[in-house]
């Protein structure tokens, strides 16, 4: 199949869906608009955009994306069999629906939070087929649901030589107060961490929190979570959907320290594995830091690997 991934892909975990359907054979074009740069011809142009935002629900910059988008796609002057897209609520709804020009099937993916991220209903009509991580937006929207999955796969490593025993990485968001109250609870129980808030303006400064202004590339990531023993998951309060930690330490065979409430209702959950925290009182069992992981059954694994996620939404088990 001719197949297009367009994304915002500035963290580099969107590739490895190009990538598996590259080595299942197709034809995969990735249109990462992370990489669209737009600046405002002059001020009247910002003040002009303002007023978008606010009566009209639009945004330049997000037009700007869609016009560029599709221009490619016109570029490759072949229709395509299915065009996915993730991030779709950050380019403007009309040229969402332009893409239908270019394909037999248009997918869309979205790790958001309807409640967090309303701009996803102006563009769920333009697509022919809509995933969502969030099984309540599935049930109210009507649309099919999928996690997130399990890029990376190792076997379960039991050394207790560990460079650290937290490891944790997020953009700096609402999520920040209760990253720092663990921080600061794992200095103070002399637990080796390695916890990273990326912020563009990177003006804050914590002793116990490493600050970045340039996104970290997944291969990065990966190297941290393999040298941690336990991985640290801090979920948005808006959302209920299972973030890329849950299945990095999936993959990659860690114990995971949660802040979500709801991953104890998938299958895959284990006490022994995984524990959920209280935001609001944060404390942790040393015991659970001593114990060793223990794998999950192989059926349950694969049915959250980049593999059954790609066929699932490729449709691909009858190709």
């Amino acid at each position: 199949m001719r197949i297009t991934l367009i994304s915002h892909d500035n963290w580099g975990y969107n590739n490895n869906i190009a990538l598996a359907l590259e080595k299942k054979g197709h034809t995969v074009h990735h249109i990462d608009f992370s990489t669209f740069k737009y600046k405002y011809p002059n001020f009247g142009y910002k003040i002009y955009n303002f007023f978008l935002k606010s009566f009209f629900k639009k945004n330049l910059k997000n037009i700007h994306f869609g016009k560029e988008i599709n221009q490619r796609l016109q570029e490759l002057n072949q229709t395509q069999d299915v065009i996915l897209t993730i991030k779709g609520d950050w380019i403007d709804p009309k040229e969402v629906l332009k893409f239908k020009k270019y394909t037999k099937k248009s997918i869309a993916y979205f790790n958001d939070n309807i409640n967090r991220c309303p701009k996803i209903l102006q563009v769920i009509p333009n697509f022919d087929e809509v995933y969502s991580f969030e099984k309540e937006d599935c049930e109210k929207y009507h649309l099919k649901f999928i996690t997130n999955y399990i890029y990376n796969e190792s076997e379960a490593n039991q050394s207790t030589n560990f460079e650290y025993d937290v490891f944790n990485i997020s953009s700096k968001d609402n999520r920040f107060k209760t990253i720092s109250k663990i921080a600061d609870e794992l200095k103070a129980k002399n637990i080796p961490n390695k916890i990273i808030i990326f912020d563009k303006k990177n003006k804050n400064k914590s002793k116990n929190i490493e600050f970045i202004s340039k996104y970290i590339q997944i291969e990065t990531v990966n190297e941290y979570a393999k040298k941690s023993k336990i991985l640290l998951d801090i979920h948005r309060k808006e959302q209920n959907g299972l973030t890329f930690r849950v299945f990095e330490s999936l993959g990659l065979q860690k114990k995971l320290i949660t802040t979500n409430p709801n991953i104890v209702n998938y299958d895959f959950y284990n006490p022994k594995n995984i524990i959920v925290i209280n935001e609001a009182n944060v404390n942790f069992d040393i015991a659970f830091f001593e114990s060793p992981y223990e794998p999950i059954p192989t059926e349950i694994f694969k049915k959250y690997t980049l593999n059954h996620w790609v066929e699932t939404v490729f449709d691909l088990q009858k190709t």
